[in-house]
């Protein structure tokens, strides 16, 4: 494909994008998928053009706002939802690309496959833009750190003066993370494996800081068509995440239930750790999610786990399992604020009124998965959250709500024991808070409370023939 073309297909699946409360991700996927005369190489130009624009969406809307006021006759900064993705996307080749006039009039020239020819009204913002800096500092600090306002502001109280670093890192493009497959290699020998790679490239990883099986990528790669992908001896996982499965303890033998598997990413590296002895529920309230995961559970080798499908937080099968269970994961759905490098689009979707939601149901999916601990076990709460609404505040009001049924366990003390012994533990309090710019991970809080109650839990009823 020729650039304008390139730059054409950038606005249109931004469009797309912005006319569909679907993840960005998926929804690129789907655009590429019915366009399949893209070739490889392009879809990568298109998507970094995209994604580059969405990572830098408050500080290109604040710009163009100030050129629309400087050059537009009545002066006048368009509202904030209302600016085109296109008009985006010409900023972003002036701010970021560096382009001039010369340049952008060259690709938007109305020829087949390209951008229609700029308006007068783009002319002048494109010449307005020419040699400004992407910062600015009349921009308040959430345009800068690229989050709605009221994010900043609850960031605030918990990051301090580390905000804008926190802020300008979520803004960077995330790495790519793989966890090592226990089941079928070590660590060395998948290293070997990626370096195979593809018929076209080798892929280069190295390990990773915290987790003893973290490798990360050197750059980008086909992963898809390595023979170490599909033989099942890397999984993509953050090493954030990682950590989360790691500090659940599991081991052989065990009856361990992860609460909110979504589509098994800890599921498989909790079955790692049991060595696939033991008895691993993988439950969840999506049908399209837990069938999903059957194909990863497969490529594996994971062979203990039972998939189930939840009504809700309060299914009957929780009242009949209760007290059963020696480790409960629940990753708890969330804002995914801790991911926000990896999704930009997901920031601007979130709002107060559903942080709302989602804390609400957060403590009643603690307080109900919780049951299923039997006296000594563990429940792990976690969130890919910044946000302490969702995470101490959580475990704050759990434990307060539990009296003495439970206690809470330092990261700190479990750590050596759980996951690396060789590397210092990254923080010394009682919670796990990761963040991208002081741990180089994805956002992650993990809280691990033990049960302490003594009593001898009711048998639990019978249940249904579970999903397979």
């Amino acid at each position: 494909m020729k650039d304008d073309a390139r730059l054409q297909a950038a606005i249109d699946l931004l469009e797309t994008i912005a006319g569909t409360s679907r993840p960005a991700d998926g929804t690129a996927a789907a655009f590429f998928r019915d366009r399949r005369f893209i070739g490889s190489k392009d879809r990568r130009a298109i998507s970094m053009r995209v994604w580059g624009t969405m990572r830098h969406w408050a500080r290109l809307t604040w710009w163009f706002r100030e050129a629309a006021a400087d050059t537009w006759a009545n002066g006048e900064r368009p509202d904030w939802d209302s600016i085109r993705p296109r008009a985006r996307i010409l900023t972003y080749l002036v701010l970021v690309e560096g382009m001039g006039l010369a340049g952008v009039d060259g690709l938007c020239t109305g020829e087949i496959y390209a951008p229609r020819p700029l308006n007068e009204h783009e002319r002048a913002v494109v010449r307005f833009l020419r040699g400004k800096p992407l910062n600015h500092n009349g921009m308040p600090v959430w345009v800068r750190g690229e989050v709605p306002a009221w994010v900043a502001t609850y960031l605030k109280d918990i990051y301090g003066d580390h905000l804008p670093t926190l802020l300008d890192a979520l803004t960077k493009e995330a790495p790519v993370d793989l966890r090592v497959n226990t089941l079928k290699c070590d660590r060395d020998n998948a290293i070997i494996a990626l370096a195979e790679g593809t018929d076209e490239e080798s892929v280069e990883a190295v390990p990773g800081h915290y987790s003893p099986l973290a490798l990360r990528l050197a750059g980008r790669a086909n992963l898809a068509a390595t023979n170490a992908f599909r033989g099942g001896l890397v999984e993509v996982q953050d090493e954030g995440s990682q950590l989360v499965a790691l500090l659940a303890g599991a081991r052989p033998g065990m009856s361990v239930v992860d609460f909110c598997a979504g589509a098994g990413g800890k599921t498989l590296a909790l079955a790692a750790e049991m060595q696939n002895k033991g008895r691993l529920v993988a439950c969840d309230v999506s049908q399209g999610r837990v069938d999903r995961s059957a194909e990863r559970l497969k490529r594996a080798g994971a062979h203990n786990v039972t998939r189930r499908v939840l009504s809700s937080e309060t299914d009957k099968w929780v009242k009949r399992s209760k007290g059963t269970y020696d480790r409960v994961l629940i990753d708890a759905p969330c804002s995914g604020t801790g991911t926000w490098r990896r999704n930009p689009d997901a920031k601007w979707r979130m709002s107060e009124e559903m942080l709302a939601e989602l804390t609400a149901l957060q403590a009643r999916i603690l307080r109900s998965a919780a049951r299923l601990a039997k006296p000594g076990g563990r429940v792990i709460y976690a969130t890919c959250s910044l946000l302490p609404e969702e995470n101490e505040r959580q475990v704050e009001s759990f434990l307060a709500e539990q009296g003495a049924a439970y206690r809470l366990l330092s990261v700190a003390d479990l750590w050596p024991e759980l996951v690396n012994p060789a590397v210092p533990c990254p923080v010394s309090g009682p919670y796990l808070r990761l963040d991208p710019a002081e741990h180089d991970t994805d956002g992650f809080f993990v809280a691990v409370l033990e049960r302490l109650e003594t009593a001898t839990p009711e048998a639990p009823e019978a249940e249904d023939e579970p999903q397979a």
